[in-house]
């Protein structure tokens, strides 16, 4: 696990979150900029990857259309994977999304890694006026369609319950050959075995224990050994909420932070009377989940643990630190990383 300097095994850290575009602001398109700005950095800094989350109706300016951001990530790096987590496919026209995905894969020479999912936020259903109870199987037509659109080399007809699509040939076909890699969320059982199924990876949540995520990776490990396939520790990608502090009170008001950040999702994904059915939700009554996992506090407690996350078998961390807070990333990059690496992060 350790090599002879006394470090951990080489780790990889991409970013994960949003950007916002808020309504109000004198500039609406500056968190947009600033985000591609942050992007740009933490490549330069040795980040392999920006993981996007796309939501809707959210009234803070959350990042709605998390290709056309990435489009622009792509045009000023040359390294850095652009990733989705994850895009909502019972939302899109999947014909369109493929064309939208392999565009953007093309154009980046072959960086994207997408990330699907079926959603679980209760006013972006309501919003779309559409019933969350059809998720699953929308998601698992969409799918469908949009790999047969990535893969046929002859023109083809779809008729399925919510999709009709007659003699067609998708264009432009993406770069990465079959396709794009896909990534899926997923945390119970039986969710990590369809992605296994699926042949994607798997994308684990910020709010698990070090516990629960080693269960879940040793699962996803045995899910890919028996569909007959080689396990890789780079097909698991796990996301941390991250604040690199340097003191007690700073770690605080951190935190403070992260537990109203966090109560403000929550309340947004529930259904009135009713939780809906995604792990994520899990967590929204559980006293200090915001924060139990979270990497807050100064570098060697940052550190120490992921340290336990090493030792559990994670390889793959992606990084939210709650916005593009540059400083926070610069200190990551300068006193975390290079515990991880076999040669220290570079400065830009």
């Amino acid at each position: 696990m350790y090599n002879k300097a006394g470090k951990g095994a080489a780790m990889r850290f991409g970013l994960f979150g949003s950007a916002q575009a808020r309504r109000r602001d004198g500039d609406p398109a500056h968190g947009f900029r600033d985000y591609i700005d942050y992007a740009v950095e933490a490549e330069a800094l040795g980040f392999v990857s920006a993981f996007l989350v796309e939501h809707h109706f959210t009234g803070i300016g959350q990042v709605s259309a998390p290709l056309g951001l990435l489009s622009w990530v792509a045009a000023r790096t040359t390294r850095l994977r652009l990733g989705t987590a994850v895009m909502v496919l019972p939302w899109h026209n999947p014909v369109l999304l493929a064309e939208e995905a392999a565009t953007l894969d093309l154009l980046s020479g072959g960086r994207l890694d997408f990330g699907v999912g079926k959603g679980y936020r209760h006013n972006e259903f309501s919003g779309f006026a559409m019933a969350i109870g059809e998720a699953e199987a929308r998601f698992a037509e969409a799918l469908e369609i949009i790999l047969e659109s990535w893969t046929a080399s002859e023109r083809f007809s779809h008729r399925g319950r919510f999709w009709r699509f007659d003699d067609i040939m998708v264009e432009p076909a993406p770069a990465q050959q079959p396709h794009p890699p896909l990534w899926m969320a997923a945390g119970s059982p039986a969710s990590i075995r369809a992605v296994a199924a699926r042949g994607a990876n798997l994308l684990l949540d910020q709010f698990a224990s070090v516990d629960a995520t080693a269960e879940r990776l040793a699962y996803f490990r045995a899910a890919v050994a028996a569909e007959g396939r080689a396990f890789d520790p780079g097909m698991v990608a796990v996301a941390r909420n991250i604040f690199v502090t340097e003191n007690a009170a700073e770690t605080a008001a951190a935190l403070e932070r992260l537990r109203r950040q966090h109560a403000h999702m929550m309340a947004l994904s529930q259904h009135p009377g009713r939780q809906v059915a995604s792990h994520i939700l899990s967590y929204a009554e559980a006293p200090g989940a915001s924060e139990a996992a979270a990497l807050y506090g100064t570098p060697d407690m940052v550190v120490r643990e992921l340290r336990r996350l090493e030792q559990a078998g994670v390889e793959y961390v992606l990084l939210n630190s709650g916005g593009t807070a540059r400083e926070n990333l610069r200190r990551f990059a300068r006193h975390v990383m290079p515990e991880f690496s076999r040669a220290p992060a570079s400065s830009p």
